[in-house]
């Protein structure tokens, strides 16, 4: 817990966004994120704590490479077994101790690393009056990172639970760490999942 100096806010009018808990990540799948198992209890006690205010995202790969513009064919052709036409429907799916939750947390499906690559989060998240996006899962200092920077160019308060959030790459999840730190602040608070109980009550 922080002392009675810490800096953080109380969390009002906020969504947990959960970002690409899907088994395609999991232990076993094409891109598998090492230790997703090791903070997946912690991401499925928040979202126990806040089902209804909870938004899981999938990155959901093309059927081709070429149904994608730019860079992203090429990303696709190196990695052609990502594609729908040869990846089993069930990878993109959220890992199981996830997916029963589903509803009252809602899905939202992204052609690309940011959340806010589908222009209806943006949108739904101004519908419900959202100033503040509480974010964990997966990879930190990939499709976590764009989420981070779109939210924060979008003008919300971003709040990361650093011990929900895993990555293939320790040294680029620890460099994101320091970084949000060090160049966010105001914008960006980093919080632990016991002092995110504390400070989100609502």
């Amino acid at each position: 817990m922080r002392d009675s100096t810490s800096e953080v806010a109380p969390i009002r009018e906020a969504v947990h966004l959960c970002i690409d808990m899907q088994r395609i990540f999991a232990p076993g799948g094409l891109w598998a994120t090492p230790w997703m198992e090791r903070v997946l209890p912690t991401i499925a006690s928040i979202v126990a704590r806040h089902q209804g205010r909870t938004i899981f995202t999938r990155f959901i790969t093309p059927q081709d490479p070429e149904d994608r513009r730019g860079q992203w064919q090429s990303y696709f052709r190196r990695w052609p077994q990502a594609t729908r036409r040869h990846l089993p429907p069930s990878a993109l799916e959220l890992v199981p101790a996830l997916d029963r939750f589903v509803p009252p947390a809602a899905v939202i499906d992204k052609p690309a690393y940011s959340a806010f690559s589908n222009p209806g989060l943006a949108s739904l998240l101004v519908e419900k009056k959202v100033g503040t996006v509480v974010i964990s899962g997966a990879e930190t200092d990939v499709c976590v990172l764009s989420t981070v920077l779109s939210a924060v160019d979008l003008g919300f308060r971003i709040v990361i639970v650093e011990d929900a959030l895993c990555s293939s790459s320790d040294v680029g999840h620890d460099a994101l760490m320091t970084m949000y730190r060090t160049r966010f602040h105001g914008q960006v608070d980093l919080v632990t999942a016991e002092e995110l109980a504390e400070f989100w009550r609502e």
